[in-house]
């Protein structure tokens, strides 16, 4: 592709530049304003600058990515409401023979889960278990956290559904979903079992510390300690939240009656310090609260009456089953749960069976609403529509930047020397996505190179097409493991364990550089020895 003219280069470049600077540096001072709105101020500016035309910046989204990443969200959901996570947490201390054990188990479940159910999403559920289980049995916390984020960055790799780039790459490539599996789980077990042995070798010492006598009895997570998670899988740090001025709209009735209430001088309401849209809100005094501090009040009060509603329409069902069948409330939960399993199961062979992977997910998503027999809206806010929205605009930012004919023509300058069907083009290749998805991250990256990547090996071979395609993957992928900052799992883990109440811990970039390092380049070298097109 020729390059455009040099106002359209540079006002392309522009506007990139923008976009990748909100990117990975979301709260950058002079603009604060988070990645969500990072990516679709540029691709605003690629219209605005006319880049790219308002039609071709609609063409540009790629529904089908969209589809499947929704769809695996709210599956996901449904899960975390099914225990599927707290069971798995409590797996990875059951009859454990201490840290050296527990460490290799932390390491397998988080790369298992990470391939089902994305790995952003087992980050999140997962690492208040590693604290709790690292407290009680009076281990330093860092080396397990760091199994759970490498690990579940790892096994990402093996599924279209692990990882958003996955998505990407599953979508454009036309690859299955068991041709994906097949070609690139073997380099996935061997990488999660070297990355494990690397962990070992460096906290040898570290693990090899007994417990206090005290910490001996108490080696399990209990079912109390438990706490359910509003989590967004694939996301980089967007917690969805409702805007206050809607639940305004939504409640008047009932702020007026709050307000009069306490105009005749009762009580202050007391209340726990609510979680909202990812930020702490304290209890105040009735006179110095603000509008939104009402607007909080009236959604909890909206949200416990939709929540007695839907126990209203599920004690019906539950009482006709209970009559009909004679099925206690108990066996209900438990056959519900049973029900959330097999839905997801059957997803994952339609998967395997090659169906659309997009409209597959959906159904399963909406099977799984369906079966819940309540309002859904509670579960479908806990899906990450901020990432929609930050794809949308990314997708149109990067298209923008490809028409510029910058990436073409670096590509043209690179390609002789990344050919795969030899040892060192398959290295220089892997270098570059290796690079690339540090500097621009790991999703843009796959958007520019993944076209140019695939036709290159198309020359040599259809079976060498689906090779790069999957090296693609797989680089793309551990490459996040190479910092703090190179992937989404990094940082979500990164920041759960720092606000996890009581059990804080603050994982520094260095030591997480110092494994990272070593573990990045060794696990990418056996990726590219094992993957097969």
């Amino acid at each position: 592709m020729a390059m455009a003219s040099t106002v359209k280069v540079v006002l392309g470049s522009l506007a990139f530049a923008v976009f990748w600077v909100l990117a990975v540096f979301p709260a950058v001072p002079f603009m604060p304003i988070g990645r969500t709105a990072g990516s679709l101020l540029g691709s605003m500016l690629m219209v605005l600058f006319q880049v790219i035309s308002p039609d071709q910046a609609y063409a540009a989204i790629d529904l089908p990515i969209l589809g499947l990443l929704f769809g695996t969200m709210v599956v996901s959901v449904y899960l975390e409401r099914a225990d599927m996570f707290k069971y798995l947490g409590k797996l990875l201390s059951w009859k454990s023979r201490g840290p050296k054990d527990l460490l290799c188990r932390i390491c397998l479940g988080s790369a298992i889960s990470s391939a089902l159910f994305t790995n952003d999403t087992s980050c999140v559920v997962l690492t208040e278990f590693v604290l709790k289980i690292a407290r009680q049995q009076n281990l330093p916390p860092h080396p397990f956290l760091l199994a759970l984020a490498s690990s579940a960055n790892i096994g990402s790799s093996a599924t279209p559904i692990g990882n958003p780039q996955n998505l990407v790459i599953a979508v454009q490539s036309k690859i299955t979903f068991g041709g994906f599996l097949f070609g690139i789980f073997p380099a996935m077990l061997v990488g999660v079992c070297v990355n494990a042995v690397i962990l070992l070798c460096m906290y040898w010492k570290l693990l090899s510390v007994q417990k206090d006598e005290e910490d001996v009895a108490s080696e399990v997570v209990g079912e109390d300690d438990v706490s359910s998670h509003r989590f967004s899988p694939a996301t980089m740090s967007h917690l969805t939240s409702l805007a206050s001025e809607e639940l305004a709209g939504l409640a008047s009735e009932l702020t007026l009656r709050n307000r009069g209430s306490l105009s005749e001088g009762n009580s202050v309401r007391s209340s726990p310090i609510a979680n909202f849209g990812g930020g702490e809100i304290q209890k105040v005094a009735p006179s110095a609260r603000p509008e939104s501090a009402w607007n909080l009040d009236v959604s909890k009060e909206l949200g416990d009456s939709e929540a007695r509603s839907g126990d209203s329409e599920r004690s019906e069902l539950t009482s006709f089953v209970e009559e009909r069948f004679g099925f206690s409330k108990k066996w209900m939960q438990v056959l519900w749960k049973a029900c959330v399993y097999l839905i997801t199961l059957g997803m994952l062979i339609c998967l395997l069976m090659g169906l659309n992977m997009s409209w597959t997910t959906i159904t399963a998503a909406l099977a799984l609403v369906v079966l819940d027999f309540k309002d859904a809206r509670p579960s479908l806010e806990k899906v990450s529509y901020s990432l929609l929205l930050f794809f949308c605009g990314m997708f149109i930012t990067v298209d923008g930047f490809n028409k510029t004919g910058i990436p073409s023509t670096v590509w043209e300058f690179m390609e002789p020397y990344a050919k795969i069907d030899h040892i060192g083009g398959t290295v220089v290749l892997a270098v570059v996505i290796l690079v690339l998805s540090n500097v621009a991250s790991n999703v843009p990256t796959v958007l520019l190179l993944g076209a140019r990547v695939a036709a290159s090996s198309a020359m040599i071979s259809p079976a060498s097409e689906k090779k790069a395609w999957l090296i693609l993957a797989w680089v793309s992928t551990v490459a996040g493991n190479l910092s703090l900052l190179g992937s989404a799992a990094n940082l979500i883990v990164c920041e759960q364990a720092r606000r996890a109440q009581h059990y804080g811990y603050n994982l520094s970039f260095w030591s997480h550089l110092k494994f990272g390092v070593p573990s990045t380049i060794i696990v990418t070298a056996i990726g590219l020895i094992l993957i097969r097109g």
